[in-house]
């Protein structure tokens, strides 16, 4: 988005005003200029400190539709759960050449989901997929024997997330093509889940701000207390 149309679309915000999460979502639509299928974010300023293991917001959820992206699935597991994977719909499905593909620096898949008994391998490759966010976790569903369950899931729209550094919670949750009920939908189901999983330990205001924009346009803020009631 050129220097003015960004511009363009502030013009047509009150940057200071939370917005109905029904009119920011339209808003966002209405902003978007790009020639291409512009991505919908959410991102959530959450009252946590994340330097503390007791503060760490991290979970998974299902969009009720999706996030629009073709998602692609590597299943690392031993021949016993391979034809499992594949009848899933997983895109590859190995283990000890992937382990050596990964090692040599390839990492072209979105989700990596692998089998309890293969983990110790992957070991090997996890600061390579750790930093990209691909490294499986049993607490995200990523490690587990039902593979061809995971990788429905994760076909059919379950998103990953977790709190960074700054305290901030960010997903995609679709697509302005769209319909805009199906982005209220979307984002109601990770807001609520991100709500649900509120540390104990988390002290004062939790969910401080939520904004929604979409690739390369300003946010917009959201009303929060529909979620925090």
């Amino acid at each position: 988005m050129a220097g003015k149309k960004y511009s363009e679309a502030l013009a047509k915000l009150d940057r200071n005003h939370e917005y109905e999460l029904a009119e920011a979502v339209g808003k966002v639509i209405e902003i978007t200029t790009v020639k291409f299928d512009a991505t919908v974010d959410v991102a959530l300023k959450l009252g946590v400190d994340p330097r503390h293991a007791d503060q760490v917001v991290r979970g998974t959820v299902m969009l009720p539709h999706g996030t629009g992206k073709t998602v692609s699935v590597l299943v690392v597991c031993k021949e016993a759960k391979a034809e499992e994977a594949k009848n899933a719909g997983a895109d590859f499905v190995g283990f000890e050449e992937y382990v050596e593909k990964i090692q040599s620096g390839w990492t072209g898949v979105d989700v990596i989901i692998a089998t309890p008994d293969v983990m110790g391998q992957l070991g090997k490759v996890a600061k390579i997929l750790g930093p990209r966010g691909l490294m499986p976790n049993p607490k995200s569903g990523t490690v587990t024997m039902d593979v061809a369950k995971a990788v429905a899931e994760v076909k059919a729209g379950k998103i990953e997330f977790r709190v960074d550094k700054a305290g901030n919670v960010h997903a995609p949750v679709g697509k302005v093509s769209f319909l805009p009920e199906q982005l209220v939908e979307n984002i109601t189901s990770f807001v609520r889940e991100v709500v649900r999983l509120k540390p104990s330990a988390a002290k004062g205001q939790y969910l401080q701000g939520i904004a929604v924009s979409s690739t390369m346009s300003p946010g917009v803020k959201v009303r929060k207390e529909k979620f925090v009631a």
